[in-house]
């Protein structure tokens, strides 16, 4: 039987790697398609529950669980091993569908989303692991592409799924068929994975970092609900800097969430790290408010406004398939492009969604998901590349925590923004107008540090 060539797709399932390649997709689906799903549905549940107020916590809720659950996904799966953790992690996210697909009020509701995001946040970093620890680095630039065309499936399906739920008046069958797919995952992941590892019973838990970060998250999303610019951003500030602070403090700690050099923007995990988090928080406005936005001035169903969002997604998924083959130099000037591409997405947006039209929207939205699909695989590579064996765990874990992370921050600073601008009194074309405006344009600079901490990645040394 001949050898695979180094990197080829042969090569990513070769050596039993096709089943554990499998169930990784399947994490991933999950949560791709639960955050479309849910943005196209949320107007829906906003006229039923009351909770326009509430739209960026039914993402930031379920992003603080997930920030939570992602950050220490690589020490639960030195304790008890990925074939339980994930397995486990999957039962408590259906849970959590039950709660929200159930609940009587808005209260509920978010509850059940923060449950989601801490069995889903667990899910989705337990798959950066086993991406991490179980395929060589050769092989991550197509492993990274197909997660992303996991992604670009769930563009299409998620918004179908969830107009469909929306515009039938049934928003709650959404929730009870994630819960079925979370017990599927459950009892697949206890197919797929090897049955030898139990983990090591004396693994460390960093509580400080875990909770610095919970408090840190929470004070962005309280600013949601502040009532007024001050107060709202002085939580917002103080949100941020305690996040920092944790990055700091983490690489002081013996039980730690990130790699070593993690806080240094000269090394490569710091530098990643940075970009991916700026870029991440930058973006998430687009996908948190952009089907209310369309819904509203460009009159479109909720069906109709998920598919126009969804090319964020498919942008994704094409470029990260176009791009996966590259080697050499290519893949530091996709990081810079990657980033720049992001960037100018969120700058159309500013002139896009108050315009009412559509296709400003698509254009902006595609220069947005190609700016990470460019990017995303080749800075994961280089950060793994220069960790040890002893590290690719928490590495890889720490990717999809600082994604989470940035997720969390942005949706909620989002909020923020949104509110302010009149979005918390109620869907009309004055405060949908205002913040098509402002929820973009506020982030530009967060985006703009994004770029200068991407460029950084080419001149950065190892941790």
């Amino acid at each position: 039987m001949s050898t695979p060539k180094p990197g080829s797709w042969a090569d990513v399932l070769a050596q039993g790697r096709a089943s554990r390649f499998g169930l990784i997709c399947l994490g991933v689906w999950l949560s791709a398609a639960d955050s479309l799903v849910t943005a196209t549905i949320m107007p829906s549940v906003g006229a039923d529950l009351g909770g326009y107020a509430y739209f960026g916590w039914a993402t930031a809720g379920f992003l603080l669980g997930s920030v939570m659950a992602g950050a220490s996904s690589g020490l639960l799966a030195a304790r008890f091993g990925l074939r339980r953790a994930t397995a486990a992690s999957a039962l408590l996210y259906a849970v959590g569908c039950l709660m929200s697909a159930a609940g009587p009020d808005i209260w509920t509701f978010l509850a059940g989303r923060v449950l989601q995001g801490i069995g889903g946040g667990w899910v989705a970093g337990l798959c950066s692991v086993a991406i991490g620890v179980m395929f060589p680095d050769r092989t991550l630039p197509k492993v990274y592409a197909a997660i992303t065309a996991v992604w670009g499936v769930a563009s299409l399906l998620g918004p179908m799924i969830g107009g469909l739920f929306a515009d039938a008046g049934v928003w709650r069958w959404a929730f009870w068929s994630f819960a079925i797919q979370g017990v599927a995952v459950a009892l697949t992941s206890l197919v797929m994975l090897p049955k030898g590892e139990d983990g090591e019973a004396g693994a460390g838990v960093a509580w400080t970092q875990l909770g610095l970060i919970a408090v840190g998250v929470t004070a962005i999303g309280l600013a949601d609900l502040a009532g007024d610019a001050l107060r709202s951003g002085v939580l917002t500030l103080a949100g941020v800097a305690i996040l920092a602070a944790t990055v700091w403090i983490d690489g002081r700690m013996t039980t730690r969430l990130l790699p070593r050099g993690s806080s240094n923007l000269r090394t490569v995990p710091g530098a990643a790290y940075a970009a991916m988090f700026l870029l991440t928080a930058a973006s998430m406005g687009f996908s948190v408010y952009g089907p209310a936005i369309l819904q509203t001035l460009a009159g479109l169903k909720a069906l109709s406004a998920g598919y126009v969002i969804a090319a964020e997604s498919l942008a994704w998924t094409l470029a990260g398939l176009a791009v996966s083959g590259l080697t050499g130099r290519w893949p530091t000037w996709m990081i810079r492009l990657g980033a720049v591409s992001a960037t100018l997405g969120v700058a159309l947006s500013i002139w896009a969604f108050p315009s009412g039209q559509v296709w400003p929207v698509i254009v902006a939205g595609c220069a947005l998901g190609a700016g990470f699909g460019l990017s995303w695989a080749f800075m994961a590579q280089q950060l793994l590349a220069g960790l040890d064996e002893t590290e690719r765990g928490i590495g890889a874990a720490g990717i999809s925590a600082v994604r989470l992370t940035g997720s969390a921050a942005g949706a909620a600073a989002a909020g923020v923004v949104a509110n302010l601008t009149g979005l918390s009194k109620g869907l009309d074309v004055t405060s949908a107008q205002a913040a098509g405006v402002w929820v973009f344009a506020s982030v530009v600079p967060v985006s703009l540090l994004g770029v200068w901490a991407a460029w950084r990645m080419g001149q950065a040394r190892s941790a």
